[in-house]
């Protein structure tokens, strides 16, 4: 007996809701702890649409919250603030990256990435 597997669609309107509301929803059905199969070593086959991500609901305290990455040279770290990177590269890489923060940092991480879909 087979199963068959059909891929499955979660929208979530990001207008008006802070920005740990939005990627822990999101971050929850992308590694499928929403399902009632829940199987932490299988990835499901579900796509998540984040819309309207530039309508964030984000306070001031929060506009100064900082990104950073590091290269791994010397001198190498690079940091942001949360309204800068939000003008320079748009909220949608804000909501992925934060989303990115809270999925597990294993090999699954990249592959989960990759059925996230975040629209301005």
């Amino acid at each position: 007996m087979k199963t068959k597997i059909t891929a499955k669609s979660h929208t979530i309107d990001a207008a008006g809701k802070r920005l740990g509301k939005v990627a822990t929803e999101a971050a929850a059905v992308l590694i499928g702890k929403t399902d009632v199969d829940f199987t932490p070593h299988l990835i499901n086959d579900v796509t998540v649409t984040v819309i309207n991500a530039s309508k964030l609901d984000v306070p001031e305290k929060k506009a100064n919250e900082i990104y950073q990455s590091y290269s791994g040279y010397p001198g190498g770290r690079r940091v942001e603030t949360l309204s800068h990177l939000g003008k320079r590269r748009g909220y949608a890489e804000v909501v992925r990256r934060t989303i990115s923060g809270m999925l597990p940092k294993n090999k699954h991480r990249k592959r989960l990435l990759t059925q996230l879909v975040v629209t301005e």
